[in-house]
């Protein structure tokens, strides 16, 4: 957990995480903490993530995922549904230009016939003009669910073996895991949750198997570099054996 006294620190290449998925929570919280509206939450939330992105490039981070909005986040009070969704069109509309200058793809995943179209048009054009950069491959969770996207993936390939594509027999992790919304992306190697809470929501549920999970109590818009930099420490503190002992990974 984080400690105010501690300092940055520097990590070997190989000791850094390749994928990195976080789940961003306490936004709200920090807001009423300080007599705000919830929407001055994440509104304040977004220097975070600015924050994130460009320490996981600086780290040698090559994927990022952020969980921004759930499937379940749509029972929420109207309003501020609607907030949240301006501000994601906002954010697009002034992140954008950085985010391709500094050579970084974007890559939105989730359910996008739940979005408004004005909403899909800016994130298809994000994709679009970042498609061919080569540094960090940033996704953004939107609409998305761990579920939604399990049953999506069994649905294509029922589809493929229906029209005869493939055989059940064909059918394994790897072709299962190809469908996915991350299908293009490695696991995430570590899972970074802020806020407090100590689960995992209904977030990449299928990709998260062997990811080393770390909880702050720090809220999503105070989280920085020394939070960053002590997920790291933590992770590089893990013995990863994906089912092996440990004298075998030794």
């Amino acid at each position: 957990m984080s400690s105010p006294q501690k300092k940055s620190q520097k990590f070997e290449v190989d000791a850094v995480p390749q994928h990195i998925a976080v789940i961003m929570d306490g936004n709200g919280r920090w807001a009423k903490s300080r007599m705000k509206p919830r929407h001055a939450g994440h509104r304040a939330g977004v220097k975070s993530v600015r924050q994130t992105v460009e320490l996981a490039a600086q780290r040698g981070v090559s994927y990022l995922t952020l969980f921004a909005f759930s499937s379940e986040n749509w029972r929420r009070p109207e309003d501020e549904v609607t907030r949240l969704m301006g501000l994601f069109l906002e954010a697009l509309q002034r992140e954008v230009d950085s985010l391709h200058r500094n050579d970084v793809r974007l890559k939105f995943i989730g359910a996008r016939d739940q979005l408004h179209k004005d909403l899909v048009k800016k994130i298809c054009a994000a994709e679009d003009v970042t498609k061919n950069n080569a540094g960090l491959n940033l996704q953004v969770a939107v609409a998305y669910g761990g579920r939604w996207d399990i049953v999506n993936a069994a649905k294509t390939l029922a589809t493929r073996a229906v029209n005869g594509e493939i055989s059940v027999a064909d059918m394994h992790d790897d072709n299962f895991a190809a469908e996915l919304a991350l299908g293009d992306a490695p696991d995430p190697d570590l899972l970074i949750r802020t806020g407090g809470e100590q689960r995992i929501s209904n977030f990449l549920l299928w990709n998260l198997a062997y990811a080393e999970l770390w909880f702050t109590e720090c809220l999503w818009p105070d989280f920085d570099a020394q939070e960053f930099d002590e997920a790291l420490a933590f992770y590089a503190s893990r013995q990863r054996r994906y089912g092996y002992t440990g004298d075998q990974v030794a």
